[in-house]
């Protein structure tokens, strides 16, 4: 227990909350506080994985509900002797900065255009975006970065968050890039990842591919249409009349058909399987097959196979080896050629045609000839969007690089699975995410996008005698010659001067998606196989924790584990901390599309840092939570408590016979003796919370302890505390012992009012001291609560009368089961209640009669 340096305090005549953060977040920075300490052994050390943020804006009211949970185990591991490795970084590269560079500087990357040195933005943006070249926009992507990480910054050291921001590290620093290159091209060397050219989920609004893990389902109107399809004379002759008629939502797709498919149970199309039909409107001969997924109970129970309308469409394509007739183009517009077979003369109705604009065409079209009974029957279902996206993906035929991950190798998923339940999940209820995502995986993880700032795939490719590129000879990097832009330096073995020309070579152009490198932020952070970071990599790798929200544990932690598996062969951290979300009134998450989002500024200048942390502490991991200011009031009033409490107790002048800095050895009364007993109960409690995780359970415990404290205890010894015997000593000595305690119990919740107090008494920061222990102490924990409950049968009786609480009682009348503790506080009893008469009885039924003067 840490032992006052300065027994006689220097306490502010009328402490305040106001501009507490501003005063301790500089003092701790300068004081180095929060400094990592990598001399000490991997023992000695806990190690965290923090959440690099999105820089694509501001902070909001989630991000800082979130990273206070990791800030308070952060500080608690701190305080019980760990160098916590505790690094904040900001993922900048992506698709959200391109798009927020967009909005701002109203440009647009042209890949095709040169660099322009002396290229600045329109001073105000206009309605038609400036093509630039993609130097200059990466340039512009590192100048709004730079503003935005500064700002985010801001907002933590405000909120108090006890990083080191020495390890500050950005995912697209030329450090970042070495380490995701590194990894890539050693993924590449053992076979794990590989190009392939297949059909590809693509956004036609970003122009670029999106992976598994980046879906998402929403409700999208629509239209069936019943389009039949002739049948051939061999079908007739079988006995079949008339067509064999689809339900389609997709009819502009009809230029792409090349199957019908069917349950190889129904019985209504099982005499068709083997034979062909012609398209309507176009009269390619396609055959009929079966299948199992075919849905009988679906409109008219046999589908129509297009390249591509959907990802079951993929699968009849690839399980039943059918041919592929594409008519989607990466512009989300009909091809202006039609696949090899189909007449062009219909085509041309719709080529270079929106989807929406070809659907229209087509359906006047089917009217016209007939091929379509009834009118569009409209529905409403789920539909495939890119997370961030605003139109429906497309399927269409691309070169991409793959990572695999299990999604196509059995015994790899297994493993897996078997790497997720090496970790300790909090709460344990999370790791069903885990293994559902694993188990649903439908391919290998698609790394690569076509898009301008991100981490480039460092890959070139030789041209051929006739300019063809060779793509299944890839040119690598060495590993010291990285990071590398394929786009703008030449590959070992050739000069610039051969780029694009026969014999010569080309650059990859893509860039990975920014989970390839986020799923790499243990080893970003801790500089692996860096200058001067192996040592560092040895102390912190595997991590002790990696705290995170729970929608993507799909994405972040899985990649993180893919990574960690596949280059080092283990799981990256020991525990993973899910946090729920922050959602508004109406039980809805707060999100910028909602329009409901809440910035944390404003709040924290207003409530207070500690307010809002303690709000944020209040919300369980993996449990949504309201968001409630009426919990900053609550916060902040426990705040100014603290400071009032702490003035009074570190006010009082030692007793004469009380030995200043005596310690808790001084402490002989039983009243003291017993709140120091249920005291340190409340640290064993918090102790064990913080130590599983549970911050809520640790913070209610000190906070139930602290208002009891103060409510009851302070008030039934401040009479005895004034004197100068040895009781008054005791009564000083318990003060002091339960403050030094609490202001410890509560550093990792409130750090900024806890500091302030704490330097009116010690030299050196709370937030360096030991966490306390449990306090072994003679006394009764079932004394204090006893008597508080006799005290507070005299205030409901002053009260009830409209009197003071100085008010005399002439006649105090106790009946109760417990008599015998409540005789050894009756001094401090009667004194807090200014009791003239005290008659106490031994019963089994509790009574408490008061009779005011």
């Amino acid at each position: 227990m840490t032992t006052p340096r300065q027994r006689h305090a220097t306490v502010p005549e009328n402490p305040s909350l106001d501009g507490l953060e501003t005063v301790w977040s500089a003092r701790w920075e300068a004081e180095g506080v929060y400094r990592f300490d990598r001399s000490r052994p991997r023992d000695g050390v806990f190690s965290i994985d923090t959440p690099p943020p999105t820089v694509s804006g501001s902070l909001h009211i989630g991000h800082v509900f979130s990273y206070t949970h990791t800030d308070i185990t952060a500080r608690f591991q701190r305080m019980r002797g760990q160098s916590v490795f505790y690094p904040m970084g900001w993922d900048d590269n992506g698709l959200p900065t391109e798009r927020r560079v967009q909005n701002v500087y109203g440009v647009r990357c042209d890949p095709s255009l040169p660099y322009d040195p002396d290229f600045e933005p329109p001073a105000r943006p206009g309605k038609h975006e400036v093509p630039i070249s993609r130097r200059n926009f990466v340039e512009l992507c590192h100048r709004l970065t730079a503003v935005d990480e500064q700002a985010f910054e801001e907002v933590w050291r405000r909120v108090g968050l006890s990083v080191d921001w020495s390890l500050l590290y950005t995912t697209i620093s030329d450090g970042a890039q070495a380490v995701s290159q590194r990894a890539f091209l050693r993924n590449l060397a053992r076979g794990e990842a590989y190009l392939a050219e297949a059909p590809t989920l693509w956004d036609v609004t970003f122009r670029t591919a999106v992976a598994q893990a980046e879906l998402e389902d929403r409700d999208h109107t629509g239209a069936f249409h019943r389009v039949g399809f002739p049948l051939s004379e061999e079908q007739r002759a079988m006995g079949f009349t008339g067509r064999v008629w689809i339900e389609t939502t997709r009819p502009e797709l009809l230029p792409a058909c090349v199957a019908l498919v069917a349950h190889p149970d129904d019985e209504r199309y099982r005499p068709l399987i083997g034979t062909t039909v012609r398209t309507p409107l176009f009269g390619v001969e396609v055959p009929v097959v079966a299948h199992r997924l075919a849905d009988r109970d679906k409109g008219s129970g046999i589908a129509m196979v297009c390249t591509f309308g959907d990802v079951t469409d993929v699968i009849w394509w690839r399980e039943l080896g059918l041919d592929t007739r594409a008519v989607i183009g990466w512009d989300g517009r009909l091809l202006p050629e039609p696949p090899a077979g189909v007449p062009a003369g219909p085509y041309a109705e719709i080529a270079g045609k929106t989807v929406h604009g070809a659907r229209e065409r087509i359906v006047e079209m089917l009217r016209e000839s007939g091929d379509m009974e009834g009118d569009p029957r409209p529905v409403t279902r789920p539909v495939k969007f890119y997370e961030r996206g605003s139109r429906p993906l497309e399927i269409v035929t691309t070169r991409q690089w793959y990572l695999r991950n299990g999604g196509r190798d059995h015994a790899l998923r297994g493993t897996m699975l078997e790497r997720g339940g090496e970790l300790s999940w909090h709460p344990g209820h999370m790791w069903v995410r885990y293994d559902n995502w694993v188990e649903g995986l439908a391919g290998d993880w698609l790394i690569s996008r076509q898009r301008f700032f991100g981490v480039p795939v460092p890959v070139w490719y030789p041209l051929d005698g006739a300019g063809e590129i060779v793509y299944d000879s890839p040119i690598v990097p060495g590993e010291a010659d990285l990071p590398v832009d394929p786009s703008a330096d030449a590959p070992p073995g050739y000069t610039e001067d051969q780029r694009g020309k026969p014999h010569g070579f080309i650059g990859d152009p893509d860039v990975m998606d920014t989970w390839a490198t986020s799923s790499l932020t243990p080893q970003i952070a801790a500089r692996w196989e860096s200058g001067g970071g192996a040592d560092l990599f040895s102390k912190v790798f595997p991590m002790d924790l990696r705290p995170q929200s729970h929608e993507i544990i799909r994405t972040w932690l899985f990649s993180t584990i893919v990574r960690s598996h596949l280059e080092h062969g283990c799981v990256p951290w020991r525990s993973a901390a899910i946090s729920g979300w922050v959602v508004d009134p109406d039980r809805k998450k707060m999100s910028k599309s909602k329009g409901n989002v809440v910035t944390p500024m404003d709040l924290l200048e207003k409530h207070g840092s500690d307010a809002v942390r303690y709000w944020a502490a209040g919300g369980r991991l993996g449990t949504d939570t309201t968001f409630d200011p009426g919990q900053f009031k609550i916060g902040r009033r426990l705040a100014i408590k603290i400071l009032n409490a702490s003035k009074f107790i570190l006010g009082l002048a030692p007793s004469e016979t009380g030995a200043a800095g005596a310690g808790p050895t001084a402490v002989t009364e039983p009243l003291d003796l017993s709140m120091l007993a249920r005291l340190s109960g409340v640290v064993e409690e918090a102790t064990a919370a913080l130590a599983g995780y549970d911050h809520t359970r640790a913070l209610e415990a000190t906070e139930r302890f602290f208002w009891e404290f103060c409510d009851d205890y302070l008030e039934l010894v401040k009479a005895r505390a004034y004197g100068s015997d040895a009781a008054a000593a005791s009564a000083q000595e318990a003060l002091r012992t339960a403050l030094d305690v609490l202001l410890r119990l509560f550093a990792p919740f409130i750090p900024f009012v806890v500091e302030e107090v704490w330097s009116w008494w010690h030299d050196t920061s709370i937030h360096g001291a030991t966490w306390p222990a449990p306090y072994g102490t003679a006394g009764n924990p079932a004394l204090l609560p006893v008597v508080s409950e006799v005290l507070r049968g005299i205030r409901k009786a002053k009260s009830e009368a409209k009197l003071s609480m100085r008010a005399e009682v002439s006649r105090l009348s106790v009946a109760h089961p417990h008599a015998h503790l409540i005789r050894q506080a009756q001094d401090d009893l009667c004194a807090a209640g200014n009791v003239e008469e005290f008659v106490l009885t031994h019963a089994d039924a509790k009574s408490v009669e008061v009779l005011l003067a």
